[in-house]
């Protein structure tokens, strides 16, 4: 009697399981490779790849999952393919991610990493929410930036905290804004994205944190304005 029941409980817990991965719809990653044999297309065989770039698309998407706190297909966009193509442009649209070959050739650094954190940027615009188009622009890009940065993938030429102006001037700035607005609130970005599922307010950082975006940014400057101030003189006094 109790190896039944075991075998029972046993086959009950695994249809369970089977029922909730069926829940978690399959995205399919394809990489197309058009750069030729351009020196920028050599160097991505040779230091980067297609199965490596189908890695990260993957652990990405998983990460971008993770942080905005979409833990179901009822959470995230209906996005069943998403394309990667290596070729002579750079830009994302329709759940298709172009990577400019010759950026990578011309790149100094180490071109794998700096290639991981511009995947990361791009599949954040793949499955973050724009706000129905209403969302500012530099807004987008920043929280773009800022996945980038919670991953570890920010590049050493981006801005310091505190640097830049307006609060929505985009990529680094903002993504630096934004990680010191979820310090104020742990999950701040995730809900914020939430928010602009179906449009967009600035109020928004109101009913989040309490105050104005404009008072935020005056906080944040606050904060950093000393280190921000000696970073530009080290910049200015190195030239």
């Amino acid at each position: 009697m109790f190896r039944l029941r075991h075998s029972l409980f046993l086959s009950a817990l695994l249809l369970s399981l089977a029922a909730i991965q069926s829940t978690q719809a399959a995205v399919e990653y394809v990489v197309n490779y058009n750069a030729g044999s351009s020196s920028g297309g050599i160097r991505f065989k040779n230091e980067i790849g297609t199965d490596y770039s189908r890695q990260t698309l993957t652990a990405g998407a998983d990460f971008i999952w993770s942080l905005f706190q979409q833990n179901n297909d009822a959470d995230r966009k209906n996005v069943p393919k998403v394309t990667l193509f290596i070729d002579n442009m750079a830009y994302s649209a329709n759940n298709e991610i172009h990577v400019d070959a010759n950026y990578l050739g011309n790149y100094s650094g180490g071109v794998k990493r700096e290639f991981t954190g511009v995947l990361y940027h791009e599949m954040t615009h793949i499955w973050q929410w724009n706000g129905n188009g209403q969302a500012p622009r530099g807004l987008i890009v920043g929280i773009a930036d800022f996945v980038r940065l919670r991953a570890g993938y920010a590049p050493s030429h981006w801005v310091q905290a505190g640097q830049g102006d307006p609060w929505d001037q985009g990529y680094d700035v903002t993504a630096r804004f934004l990680d010191y607005c979820n310090g104020l609130m742990d999950g701040f970005v995730a809900e914020l994205n939430k928010k602009m599922r179906n449009g967009y307010n600035d109020n928004y950082f109101v009913e989040l944190l309490g105050k104005s975006v404009g008072q935020l940014w005056n906080d944040y400057k606050a904060k950093y304005g000393e280190s921000a101030y000696f970073m530009q003189c080290l910049v200015y006094w190195s030239m």
